[in-house]
């Protein structure tokens, strides 16, 4: 495709998002094929996780072997990050896209049949570090190629509608995997075959975008290239700053990973209660996308964010203080809706200070830290809870995410500075 072509089929997806309605970008052809092959394939994956966590547990009734699910899947982000990220900007995206969903299709469709015959546990671990090493890949390249989807003024709804596609199936994928399991008699196979069913849609839904992926100059896979992404993360003040502020406020401020103990031991809500504590994030941060859907795109979006994640940890020490359950999950609604204001600004800003050449690495940085802060923050958690008590851990997490927002605005003031989301 020349220079010309690319032109003429970018004004064309421009005329389809003309407007700035708050449902405009989803006139986009392209970005809803991308939109809905993402929602299903999420979905699928949630389903998976919860029935693989399930069927390890109904098997072997030990929690060490849960344990080992996490790090399964975090060695393939550790080792394969760099190389995907290298991957993602010299070659073209829609394919690799297309070619690592097709790969999660193939190992689910595997994992389904190793749980059909009960194969050794064993082989379940290796069809998850598969699946998560084609998801590495697939992860560089998806958040790298959505930019080339959407004119600028719409990136930031794009990433909005984005990110509640995310939570949607976060609260939907676990509650289907559970009454499939329950209607199957207890067989997790089933939701696995399910799951390569959603990969395999999306990888064609993918395939049908018209945008794609042109590589200008490819560059040999070498340490220096490797590198270009933390290189520029760190050179860029604003994207440095934000994804710090990300990472540490994600390792302190979690309260996720308690939840079980604040359900049992402190609120006393048993099982039931648990349901509601775990899906009262995702729902503050489904409400959080309308509301950003349906105003215009953020003013002060530095400032936003860092309220925003003040607001976080002031709700998080809530949280850890409250003996009611109500009130409990108010505060726990409250984090999902400010943290999905976060989530906007720091994938909109990454991806939109980036140039394009690039884009693959630092995304691939991006996917690092949000997916190693995650599992150390549920392990910092955990290891303070087991020293200082479950709710001292909760409100000590609060403070110091608080102390990092005073911190990341006193070394980065470019941050708070920052103004339009929309902005060329």
């Amino acid at each position: 495709m020349n220079d010309a072509e690319i032109s003429v089929q970018a004004a064309g997806e421009q005329d389809l998002t003309a407007g700035n309605g708050s449902y405009a970008v989803l006139r986009n052809r392209d970005f809803l094929l991308y939109l809905i092959g993402r929602f299903i394939a999420s979905t699928g994956q949630q389903m998976l996780t919860m029935a693989v966590l399930w069927e390890l547990y109904d098997r072997t009734g030990s929690t060490l072997n849960l344990g080992f699910v996490g790090l399964t899947q975090m060695v393939p982000m550790i080792v394969f990050t760099l190389p995907a990220g290298h991957f993602a900007d010299n070659h073209n995206r829609k394919r690799v896209i297309v070619l690592t969903t097709f790969l999660i299709a193939c190992w689910s469709l595997v994992l389904s049949l190793v749980s059909a015959y009960r194969a050794r546990i064993f082989w379940i671990y290796l069809c998850l570090f598969m699946i998560a090493s084609a998801r590495t890949f697939m992860w560089a390249a998806s958040a790298s190629f959505l930019p080339r989807l959407v004119p600028r003024k719409n990136f930031s709804r794009a990433v909005t509608w984005n990110s509640g596609a995310f939570q949607l199936s976060a609260i939907a994928g676990p509650a289907m995997a559970g009454a499939l399991i329950a209607w199957t008699g207890h067989h997790a196979a089933p939701v696995y075959a399910l799951n390569a069913l959603a990969a395999l849609s999306c990888a064609i839904l993918t395939g049908l975008i018209h945008q794609d992926h042109v590589v200008a100059v490819k560059e040999n896979m070498s340490v220096k290239g490797l590198l270009t992404g933390f290189k520029f993360v760190v050179a860029n003040k604003i994207v440095f700053g934000i994804i710090t502020l990300d990472m540490f406020a994600v390792l302190l401020g979690g309260a996720t990973a308690l939840l079980p103990a604040y359900a049992k031991d402190i609120l006393q809500v048993g099982p039931a209660g648990l349901g509601f504590l775990c899906d009262a994030l995702p729902i503050g941060a489904m409400a959080c996308t309308f509301l950003l859907a349906h105003r215009p795109p953020l003013r002060k979006a530095g400032r936003s964010l860092l309220w925003a994640v003040t607001v976080f940890g002031l709700a998080t020490i809530a949280f850890g203080l409250s003996k009611w359950f109500w009130f409990s999950l108010l505060m726990l609604f409250l984090c999902g809706a400010v943290d999905n204001i976060s989530v906007v600004v720091r994938h909109t800003l990454v991806q939109t200070l980036t140039p394009d050449e690039k884009r693959g690495r630092v995304s691939a940085i991006n996917n690092l830290f949000i997916s190693t802060s995650n599992d150390m923050g549920g392990f910092e958690s955990g290891l303070v809870a087991w020293f200082f008590g479950t709710v001292f851990s909760v409100v000590s997490g609060g403070i110091g995410t608080i102390l990092v927002v005073v911190a990341v605005a006193l070394v980065w003031p470019e941050i708070r500075k920052y103004g339009r989301l929309d902005a060329p």
